[in-house]
């Protein structure tokens, strides 16, 4: 079948099922699912850059997910005046000494003679370093955490438009996969993965703990908005005329004052503010794939292309395989960064706790298998597959064992097992799936187009 023919089959086929969602349930449960789909959709491009371009195998996805999330706070949320008060000062001073102390250790480093002097040098310069370092650290994270544990408890950010946190978790994302590739580019591709995956949890880790940065488990709630809040549409007399005018004759009967008009408002606010957000976040998605559609096609591209399928070749060439594997890793991060970023601002909140390489690794790798790696519409189309059936498993399992439960006793052991065990049917389903795809269609929906020789 021809690839254009495929990708318009299978994109109108997504669109069907989510018109199903909008008429069969709701248009806000629709938009929900295709908001967190197109968010999914540059996660999964961004794992694609590293492995369908360079066959990188990166376990760490929720690293970077979560990097760009804490962007989104540190740079969205307003800073908390009393916290900076009680240990501003002495985390200053902890942070300068973390500098003053890697400048002194590389200057031991670079000017003093291979030696015992130079080892007993560089072991005092960081042991000293750190004991200072750590006693004004602890001092300040106690201080910081104390201030309203209830409600803050930590410094906050810098205040600033939410939209700029999309960028910034891009860079913070990029930042750490430089520093990531620095540390385990080197290794073998299985112990790349190794070394990603453990990298990832000691982030997730740190998140969870610093609560003078993060509020850990406590969850940093109320963040900033790039779109009208609900409250304000239902409001404004401008949307309810907007709202009279869509439904039309429908509600010319009841009066402005009725209940069903108040019920209209009301899921009328709810889809016009996941509108917006949709129209955010398709703008994103359809810049980075034409970045991406462009890069795959330049020089650079085919050259990864090159050493995905033959290091030992482009090396032989001239090719310097592991600093092209360094720039796409730190490139696929930043992608995955930005959708870490709108991610929070979706939810309105920053969780550590629900970082889980469930939701942020391995289905990120499903959708690029099922959608077929190194082609970026098969890593859109992927996500929107896996993200959909993900969440639209369980009530169509609902929906199942409802049909079967009717046809039992009411005290029957097996109608209660089968309410039971019907929201993992989303695990049943994704593994059944990923085995029907690699079974039949092993390049994913939408594999890769082979460039032709000439």
């Amino acid at each position: 079948m021809n690839q254009t023919v495929r990708t318009t089959i299978c994109f109108s086929i997504m669109t069907v099922l989510l018109l199903a969602v909008g008429f069969g349930q709701s248009w806000n449960v629709m938009l929900a699912i295709f908001n967190l789909c197109l968010i999914s959709a540059i996660m999964s491009m961004g794992l694609n850059m590293q492995w369908g371009y360079a066959g990188l195998f990166n376990a760490g996805v929720m690293a970077s997910t979560a990097v760009g999330g804490l962007a989104a706070v540190l740079i969205s949320y307003s800073p908390v005046g009393k916290a900076w008060d009680a240990g501003g000062t002495e985390l200053g001073i902890a942070f300068a000494a973390l500098v003053v102390t890697i400048v002194l250790g590389l200057l031991v480093w670079k000017r003093m003679r291979p030696g015992r002097a130079r080892s007993l040098s560089l072991t005092a310069v960081v042991l000293v370093g750190y004991g200072f370092m750590r006693f004004f650290f602890e001092e300040a994270s106690s201080s910081i955490e104390a201030v309203e544990t209830a409600k803050t408890g930590f410094l906050g950010g810098l205040g600033l438009p939410v939209l700029f946190s999309w960028a910034v978790g891009g860079l913070a994302a990029a930042g750490l996969a430089w520093l990531v590739g620095r540390i385990a580019l080197g290794l073998r591709s299985d112990y790349f993965a190794i070394a990603t995956l453990g990298i990832s949890e000691i982030m997730i880790s740190i998140l969870k703990n610093e609560d003078w940065l993060t509020r850990g488990v406590k969850n940093v709630t109320g963040l900033a908005r790039p779109v009208p809040y609900e409250v304000e549409l239902q409001q404004a007399e401008w949307f309810i005329s907007l709202a009279k005018w869509f439904h039309g004759g429908s509600l010319t009967e009841s009066g402005a004052g009725s209940d069903a008009l108040r019920e209209v408002i009301l899921l009328s606010s709810g889809v016009f503010v996941k509108l917006c957000y949709s129209a955010l976040f398709l703008a994103v998605l359809l810049t980075i794939l034409a970045l991406a559609m462009l890069a795959l096609n330049s020089p650079w591209g085919r050259m990864l292309r090159a050493i995905r399928d033959n290091e030992v070749a482009a090396a032989a060439l001239g090719k310097d395989v592991t600093n092209r594997h360094r720039q796409v890793f730190i490139i696929g991060s930043a992608v995955i960064g930005i959708a870490g970023a709108m991610l929070t601002t979706l939810d309105g909140q920053f969780t550590p706790g629900s970082y889980i390489p469930l939701r942020f690794t391995f289905l990120i790798w499903v959708m690029v298998v099922i959608g077929g790696s190194g082609n970026n519409l098969g890593s859109v189309i992927g996500a929107f597959i896996t993200w959909f059936l993900w969440i639209e498993a369980e009530p169509a399992a609902l929906w199942l064992v409802g049909l079967v439960n009717s046809m039992l006793a009411e005290n029957s052991p097996l109608s209660q097992h089968l309410l039971e065990v019907a929201p993992y049917m989303r695990m049943v389903l994704m593994g059944l799936i990923l085995v029907l795809v690699l079974r039949f269609s092993p390049r994913g929906v939408l594999p890769e187009k082979i460039p032709e020789r000439s």
